[in-house]
């Protein structure tokens, strides 16, 4: 996927929420295993070079990731919060031409599985690999003791082949979830797209309580809570797409300092709004492109709504020149 898209696949992919739940005579396949946050353009190249030596084998192709992410249950004090939740990081893996995603629940029992019993049970006899592909600095098992050095002696042993990947760079940077986080973190729109080869989005539903029936009749839409990551404090040109409809927006995150009391909200003015049928269970994607300004608490309602004006203006603009 030498130009960062992500490819659409015409068939529906198997998901196996546990070893359990894998079919007997499931194998042969051809794996990788990770955390897959954004399912950036590293995570695309890995998971197309999987699908591609599957289909030279007649083997199944499977992306083996965890739920809860292994840093939320072992530090939920200090773990990120991700680019993409679980079941958007299933959406967006489905895409990527793989038959089937495991995904392994992450408890206690799964994080002190020593690493050669996690390569017998689960990749040998659970899933019959015969190839993995994983990144250089992939580490599994017990305390993470075992390193691509001992999957490819594994592999040696049980009868199947490592290919190491190089990391993906972008514009002289080097892709990862981590790096990616820090720039979402830092309303940094522009180069996190390029390293998940598509804006960064939110997928949520249309926040409760706010008066709202089954029709939006005014061009305001607030996001309901969200437990995944979200940019920093701060106005966006942003894309929202609904009932299969997209449209052109301005997004404030933050706590919206210049009505009294702070009260948190990622809000959405549609520059080109339409009445809509929408009430509080309909999903809702938000695709934040560029970051215009931080937050500023202004001096007046007066002040506030002239700089949105110029918010406005500077976001239809952007969406001209993108035409």
């Amino acid at each position: 996927m030498s130009d960062g898209r992500v490819i659409p696949t015409s068939s529906k992919i198997s998901i196996f929420r546990s070893v359990a739940e894998i079919p007997a005579g499931f194998g042969p396949s051809v794996a990788s295993i990770g955390n897959f946050d954004g399912v950036h353009l590293g995570h695309q190249e890995i998971l197309s070079a999987v699908a591609t030596e599957a289909r030279e084998l007649g083997a199944r192709a499977v992306a083996i990731t965890f739920d809860p992410h292994p840093e939320q249950f072992l530090h939920p004090t200090q773990a990120s919060r991700l680019l993409t939740p679980i079941d958007e990081r299933l959406r967006l893996l489905s895409f990527t031409g793989i038959d089937a995603v495991l995904v392994l629940p992450f408890d206690a029992a799964l994080a002190s599985l020593p690493a050669r019993e996690f390569v017998r049970h689960i990749l040998v006899d659970s899933l019959g690999v015969r190839g993995l592909h994983e990144g250089g600095n992939f580490r599994f098992g017990h305390r993470a003791e075992a390193g691509v050095a001992e999957l490819s002696a594994f592999g040696a042993e049980s009868g199947f082949g490592l290919q190491v990947h190089s990391p993906v760079c972008v514009h002289g940077l080097q892709v990862s979830s981590s790096a990616i986080r820090q720039l979402v973190a830092a309303g940094g729109m522009t180069r996190a797209r390029w390293m998940l080869g598509r804006p960064f989005q939110v997928r949520s539903t249309q926040a409760r309580g706010r008066g709202i029936g089954t029709r939006l009749l005014v061009p305001t839409v607030n996001l309901a809570a969200y437990e995944g990551l979200l940019p920093a404090f701060g106005v966006y040109i942003t894309r929202l797409k609904v009932n299969g409809r997209s449209f052109q927006s301005v997004t404030n995150v933050g706590n919206r300092p210049t009505f009294g009391e702070a009260s948190f909200a990622v809000e959405s003015y549609i520059l080109d709004f339409e009445p809509m049928e929408i009430d509080a269970e309909t999903p809702i994607a938000l695709e934040f492109l560029l970051r215009l300004r931080g937050e500023v608490e202004w001096p007046s309602p007066e002040a506030l709504k002239a700089q949105i004006f110029k918010d406005v203006a500077k976001a239809q603009r952007y969406f001209r020149l993108a035409k």
